[in-house]
């Protein structure tokens, strides 16, 4: 009888260790493929489970939570939607997250380890963070000023801080209210079904995700390289350049859209934004001096901030007449706005492009900080004392060149216009490009510099400038921050 015992002892022994070692299987070795198993509601559950961390600008929230009493509890919401919908992205329960709500999804949603007030604390007692708040660099009322000045037009906005590439605006138009796709119902697949046929692409950054030939904006550049480059010693002295100016090895002849740029010096042809004059200075540039000097504004090089900015382009195998064309931004030369805003905010401080960043810092549910910017990459784009000269320049093209209609009282402005050709053989309607800087008379340095593209003007094809068309958005959004209410 004794040995039946023990048997079954044994029996039950080896069955609970059985049991022990399938359940080490499921817990450890295979928690992640259960975890992320698509018929697993336990994560969504908890994830929806308490209301998300916000996003803030200027101190107050742009996005909040809804508690809709089911299963998957807690729905977000926003304020001011589309406005602020090109930063924030949305986020979904149906489709995910996008934009800011993607890549700082771990502190919003309380799952950032950084967020516990221990180390390892939420490993032993299973317990869930709070979601942290994401503090935004965005100044609300230069965001504003952007929206409302393309006021639906399909185009976008960047501005930022040049002395330290704070993103102060970021807008895209047409736009869209992400609190649409904050749900699961048959109203969010509708919505994201409308959403995603639409062909103007709403849910498309412009700003930072779509890039554009950059027209004459990109003259600042080619004036930068040629005068690093020596090309260019005396901004008064004639440049040289015929008009028509026939391309090198080609018979196809570039002309201005007005007369009198033939030999202009790069003061008055900058001025005028002559095409001839700065398709020349490209080509006696070379293609390695324009690429390196491209580079070093940020072209052909990766930028996050801290979601993922399209790659502006600046080919670097040319021959002598693409690099004419490229010179003044077309051929096959593509830049975002946000690009456009830090080509001029290298003018503004001094030669030096600083990395743009969108989040100032994150902080837990209780206010206290968890992470900070830190430092960002510095670069030099040009000569100091060639900064110095592009700023007289940009100043003059305000003053009295085609940029007068982004002049501020009690403020001194810099600014480059650009009508930029797309399309096959360029039949497109043209992009109406401005780029700017701006300081107030009191202040040390320039605070704000800005790139505006509007793609679907509403005038004639020959009335569209981007003096007229762009200038003005621009000067609203440098308003905003110079004279804050």
């Amino acid at each position: 009888m004794i040995r039946h015992i023990r048997h079954a002892a044994v029996f039950c022994a080896l069955l609970l260790l059985a049991l022990l070692v399938n359940a080490t299987r499921v817990q450890v070795f295979q928690a992640r493929p259960y975890n992320e198993n698509a018929a697993n509601r336990r994560l969504d559950i908890a994830r929806y489970g308490q209301p998300r961390g916000d996003i803030l600008v200027g101190g107050k929230p742009v996005t909040g939570s809804r508690d809709t009493k089911e299963q998957l509890r807690y729905e977000r919401t926003y304020t001011d939607g589309p406005m602020f919908a090109p930063v924030t992205g949305f986020a979904s329960q149906e489709y995910g997250t996008s934009l800011l709500e993607h890549t700082q999804d771990g502190v919003l949603s309380g799952a950032d380890p950084m967020l516990s007030p221990f180390p390892l604390w939420n490993d032993v007692t299973r317990a869930r963070n709070p979601g942290g708040d994401v503090v935004t660099t965005l100044d609300r009322a230069a965001q504003r000023a952007a929206y409302r000045g393309l006021a639906g037009r399909k185009g976008a906005v960047a501005a930022i801080e040049p002395s330290s590439g704070r993103i102060l605006a970021l807008v895209s138009s047409p736009s869209y209210d992400p609190a649409a796709l904050s749900g699961n119902d048959a109203g969010v697949a509708r919505s994201w079904d409308r959403l995603n046929r639409d062909a103007d692409k709403p849910m498309l950054n412009r700003a930072a995700r779509q890039t554009y030939p950059p027209g004459s904006t990109f003259k600042v550049v080619t004036a930068a390289a040629a005068l690093d480059a020596g090309v260019i010693t005396d901004l008064d002295e004639p440049t040289r350049s015929p008009a028509p100016y026939t391309l090198p090895g080609t018979t196809t002849r570039l002309t201005n859209e007005s007369d009198g740029c033939v030999d202009l010096s790069l003061r008055e042809a900058f001025k005028w934004s002559c095409n001839t004059v700065f398709a020349k200075l490209g080509v006696d540039v070379g293609v390695r001096d324009m690429a390196a000097t491209a580079q070093a504004f940020g072209f052909n090089t990766g930028l996050r901030v801290p979601f993922p900015v399209a790659r502006s382009t600046f080919d670097t195998t040319l021959d002598r007449a693409q690099l004419a064309l490229s010179s003044i931004g077309q051929y096959n030369t593509r830049a975002t706005p946000l690009q456009m805003a830090m080509v001029a905010g290298a003018v503004a401080n001094r030669g030096l492009v600083r990395e743009p960043y969108l989040v100032e810092r994150t902080l837990r549910a209780g206010g206290s900080t968890v992470g900070t910017a830190g430092s960002r990459t510095v670069r030099q784009a040009m000569q100091p004392s060639t900064a110095a000269r592009l700023k007289e320049l940009m100043t003059q093209v305000v003053t009295e060149g085609t940029g007068t209609n982004a002049a501020i009282p009690g403020a001194i402005v810099g600014g480059k216009t650009g009508t930029a050709q797309h399309g096959l053989l360029n039949s497109g309607m043209p992009y109406a490009w401005f780029v700017s800087w701006a300081q107030a008379d009191t202040d040390l340095e320039p605070k704000v510099a800005v790139a505006v593209v509007v793609e679907d003007a509403s005038e004639a094809r020959g009335d569209i400038t981007g003096g007229g068309m762009a200038a003005p958005i621009a000067r609203a959004v440098m308003e905003a921050v110079l004279n804050p209410s």
